[in-house]
């Protein structure tokens, strides 16, 4: 029997998993001392190196001693929550990071709930104790309380503290001690980490918790083998979810070495492998022996409460930019997309409209934001909560919602969230002048509110927001103050006209930027919308006059990147995106169109 370990690392977003993976592989010697290797190696996708987010759970494995530890770093933003709740099903104990400035946050108190729900054993990480504003003695016992308040078993509360500065690779057991290496993780995920159960005589039992694809081998199933032996030509049988058996056979065994992964001929209970081959493997499906078939229990998935639509771009400007831009090609890339993201939903609801369930804001933009990089050319609405019928009442998704603002802001933001339907529960002080806000809010609510919480706050506030659960319905909430500023002309914005038009509000495009009838090129001071005409030049006469050539100041435009405009726009209004640029524009071009769908 291999001697295994699998764990889990878990914590709230930007506490620093991805950098003590890092640290792991390194101290490890699984890379050789020739190796360049980049910062947050794990994170391998361009986006998640840009935003310095983990996207998607990846696993790795590190021989340390005679043992084999697989490791698996898991996403921090709720809007991912999906993903972690899967692979802790897959590992025997977890790696729970917390800050030791910030303490416990809301994604902390999901992962810890997920995590104890299902029994395992944690070891808590105090990370970030270098930073001056630190107060591990305070985070461990906000840990404790947390765990308490969960109703953590005995065992579970005698969990082992590891105090540790990921990124200098220094950690130790005791605050008093000189700086150490992470030979006490090691060590300590040694003893305290149970082995995994299973035998590798039984029959072959094994869970798919990730997906992958391969041009050549096709839908790779990354597995946990919970009993049995598989091997490379194995006859195997697919358990999917609905009960439906599938035969198949192991074309390629697949194994993890730091960031390599090698064909292997065989892998025992225990181990965690990635297996090709079956080509309608889906996440939470069943890997079992043909002649003794056992499944294990299929997975829950967290339902979406957010829905966007996706259409064809049928702009005046449609097809000059992208690649990809016919509903045929669109379809086949969302289903592409829904072959691997377990956490979205995609339904065909019209001609060229596409409607896509996700858990939150981030994870559609970052699928818009894959998408546009690819070439393609599409529109998307405005995002809306998933209302259900729960016992004949109408319910909406609810959020709990932690804000750090410094103390002057706090009456602000209470009020703005107060016209939100936000309730608050809790206040506490921070120290260092900030304080921490908790409240439960509609998910609709929040919908372009991040954008306005940053002014109120001058970009000094922090806020987290992890889904609670759908509650009853609760009336309509205040959205955005300002109207729209809309150009009436097809053309080329001139810099004359936009200097003319600066005073009526804030510009998002700047000179030269090509305009049609029905885009929005700002936002209009007052709360009504506005027809403008940004290509208007200057009348020229033969004769000279004094003062008529004063020169033109431009104000810089509003930068409007994928999320800040998903967040601004409104019901009738859409966001055209292109691989080059992102456009805002009124659902109807036609002024008399507009106004005959807003007496409707």
């Amino acid at each position: 029997m291999q001697k295994i370990r699998n764990i889990a690392v878990i914590a709230h977003v930007d506490h620093g998993k991805t950098t003590l993976v890092d640290g792991l592989l390194k101290q490890s010697g699984t890379f050789s001392s020739h190796e360049q290797v980049a910062e947050r190696a794990m994170d391998s996708n361009a986006l998640e190196k840009e935003r310095g987010i983990t996207i998607l759970s990846k696993n790795t494995a590190i021989r340390y001693k005679e043992y084999k530890i697989n490791i698996i770093d898991t996403p921090g933003h709720a809007d991912f929550g999906g993903e972690v709740e899967r692979v802790l099903k897959m590992v025997d104990g977890v790696l729970l990071l917390v800050d030791a400035y910030e303490g416990v946050m809301p994604q902390t108190k999901f992962v810890v709930k997920k995590m104890l729900g299902l029994g395992k054993k944690p070891i808590v990480v105090i990370n970030k104790i270098d930073k001056p504003s630190a107060d591990p003695e305070r985070v461990v016992d906000e840990v404790f309380d947390l765990f308490v308040a969960m109703d953590a078993t005995e065992d579970q509360l005698d969990f082992p503290i590891i105090y540790a500065a990921a990124r200098n690779g220094v950690a130790k057991l005791n605050m008093t001690e000189p700086d150490g290496n992470f030979e006490c993780i090691f060590e300590t995920i040694l003893s305290k980490i149970p082995e995994p159960e299973g035998d590798k005589d039984n029959p072959a039992q094994a869970q798919v918790f990730t997906l992958d694809y391969d041009n050549y081998v096709g839908k790779i199933g990354i597995s946990r083998i919970f009993n049995g032996t598989i091997s490379k030509g194995d006859n195997i049988l697919l358990a999917k979810a609905d009960g439906e058996q599938v035969k198949g056979r192991v074309s390629k065994l697949i194994g993890f070495h730091g960031l390599h992964r090698m064909e292997i001929e065989s892998a025992e209970a225990g181990d965690i492998v990635a297996i090709a081959g079956l080509e309608t493997v889906d996440v939470g499906d069943s890997i079992v022996d043909p002649t003794n078939p056992m499944p294990l229990d299929p997975m829950h998935i967290e339902e979406p409460t957010l829905t966007v639509v996706f259409s064809v771009n049928d702009s005046p400007l449609a097809g000059t930019e992208g690649k990809h831009v016919t509903s045929n090609k669109l379809k086949d890339r969302l289903e592409a997309e829904m072959k691997t993201n377990v956490a979205m939903r995609l339904e065909v609801i019209g001609e060229g409209k596409f409607q896509v369930s996700g858990r939150g804001e981030l994870q559609i933009t970052i699928l818009a934001e894959n998408m546009r990089r690819e070439g393609y050319e599409f529109g998307i609405g405005r995002p809306e909560v998933i209302v259900k019928e729960i016992e004949g009442v109408k319910c909406e998704p609810f959020e709990h919602l932690v804000i750090d603002v410094p103390e002057e802001f706090g009456g602000t933001i209470i009020e703005r969230l107060g016209k939100r339907k936000a309730e608050m529960k809790s206040m506490l002080p921070m120290g260092e002048g900030f304080q921490r806000i908790e409240f439960e809010i509609p998910a609709r609510g929040l919908i372009g509110f991040r954008g306005q919480f940053l002014t109120d706050t001058k970009g000094e506030g922090v806020m987290n927001h992890s889904f609670l659960e759908f509650r009853p319905y609760s009336g309509s909430v205040e959205s955005r103050q300002y109207g729209a500023l809309i150009s009436m002309e097809n053309g080329v914005a001139l810099a004359y006209s936009l200097f003319n038009l600066q005073d009526r509000g804030t510009l998002f495009v700047g000179p030269q930027t090509k305009v049609y009838a029905g885009m929005i090129i700002g936002e209009h001071s007052r709360s009504n919308d506005l027809d403008v005409n940004p290509i208007k030049g200057k009348q020229q006469s033969n004769v000279r006059s004094s003062g008529a050539d004063e020169a033109i100041k431009l104000v810089p435009p509003r930068d409007m990147n994928l999320e800040k405009a998903l967040e601004w726009i409104e019901d009738d209004e859409l966001l055209e995106i292109t691989p080059l640029n992102i456009r805002i524009r009124k659902r109807y071009l036609d002024p008399t169109d507009r106004r005959r769908y807003a007496k409707k």
